[in-house]
């Protein structure tokens, strides 16, 4: 018998989490500058998850055969 298709965890998460766990949010905080060493971990401000931005597809161009001269 096979497995279903929701229960294959081998693949992970491949989409954009919209929730930052604790240690990810006072990283960000430290890049910001917003961070203090001592600072209480509770009660932490929220912070905007980044946003990955589609590739957009490239355009091929035509190559132009080079002119003799």
């Amino acid at each position: 018998m096979s497995i279903h298709n929701s229960l294959h965890i081998s693949a992970g998460m491949n989409r954009i989490r919209n929730v930052m766990t604790r240690a990810e949010r006072i990283e960000v905080m430290k890049n910001v500058g917003a961070w203090k060493d001592g600072t209480s971990v509770y009660g932490l401000p929220k912070t905007k998850v980044a946003v990955r931005v589609k590739k957009a597809k490239a355009v091929k161009k035509e190559e132009k055969p080079a002119e003799a001269k």
